[in-house]
């Protein structure tokens, strides 16, 4: 739990029980009755009017006549803190259902469950796979499974300190220190197999490591190529599912010229070849020369 979180739940805590121990606080948090007294060092220095009375029955209270200062916040705010929680709340984030409910009573505000995020595929019923690198990089653990490469086209064990989850073009990737490369490196989720969250917690710390794999290997560092695709007005619904309005241009003859950027490997090839005879690629030339040979290969495998 952030510590932003912590202070905000130990006021609700005061203002609805009234009298509490910082042992019961610390109990309530797992943390150290040192961390709650440094917290409740940072409240009365924002204010709010904490008070302890020592012996039995004691504890730590709140002046009888104080009410949280809700102005603090304009009703925007307000309604934007609520906003990134349900957004927090449709990832699963452990336990900010409860903070949600405790903020939205605090706020006076109805929830709104204005958000569903749902990352598997149609007619695909396992989350587990995104559920458990969410859960090692918040929780701190190394992960193993086996990778199919674009390289090698083999499998090959994995052991990593996971990073980040990315989401680009359509596409979940793990941003993760491999321990067996001993370097940052970009995993695709769909071609991770038998993932297992390991006992061992990360050991690195990776403070610009996002910053380092970006410049290193990551897109920027990879060839990108720019074609032009002329697809037929029969796929319009995969034009406008899959590219920006700004890289489509409509011919005279119902047809669709698509400019595009993207890294340069077997998957873009693919990407063409998924239009079938609807598209041709009108440049750059070496980029239809390989789809041109992709195809001839094909034609020889059914003759």
């Amino acid at each position: 739990m952030s510590k932003i979180t912590r202070l905000f739940e130990i006021v609700y805590i005061l203002l609805d029980k009234q009298t509490v121990t910082a042992k019961e606080l610390a109990d309530h948090f797992e943390v150290s009755p040192r961390t709650i007294y440094r917290d409740l060092d940072i409240l009365s220095e924002a204010n709010i009017p904490i008070y302890t009375n020592k012996g039995k029955g004691g504890g730590i209270s709140l002046l009888e006549s104080y009410v949280l200062n809700k102005s603090l916040l304009s009703e925007q705010e307000q309604r934007d803190i609520l906003s990134v929680l349900q957004g927090m709340k449709a990832t699963h984030y452990p336990e900010v259902n409860r903070i949600l409910t405790k903020m939205s009573g605090m706020f006076g505000f109805q929830q709104a469950n204005w958000i569903e995020v749902d990352f598997t595929h149609w007619g695909d019923e396992k989350q587990e796979r995104f559920q458990l690198i969410k859960t090692a990089i918040l929780e701190r653990h190394r992960l193993s499974f086996d990778y199919y490469g674009t390289s090698s086209y083999e499998k090959t064990a994995r052991a990593v300190e996971p990073i980040q989850l990315w989401f680009k073009g359509r596409t979940w990737y793990l941003r993760a220190y491999c321990l067996d490369r001993q370097a940052m490196r970009v995993f695709k989720l769909s071609r991770m197999k038998d993932l297992i969250v390991l006992e061992e917690n990360c050991t690195r710390s990776h403070p610009d490591a996002v910053q380092e794999e970006q410049e290193q290997t990551g897109w920027a560092a990879q060839t990108m190529v720019t074609f032009k695709l002329k697809i037929n007005g029969a796929l319009l619904y995969r034009i406008y599912d899959e590219f920006e309005e700004e890289q489509v241009a409509r011919c005279e003859d119902g047809s669709f010229i698509v400019t595009a950027s993207y890294p340069e490997d077997d998957w873009v090839y693919g990407y063409i070849l998924s239009f079938g005879d609807m598209a041709e690629v009108l440049e750059p030339a070496h980029i239809r020369e390989i789809i041109k040979s992709k195809l001839k290969n094909m034609i020889g495998r059914y003759t």
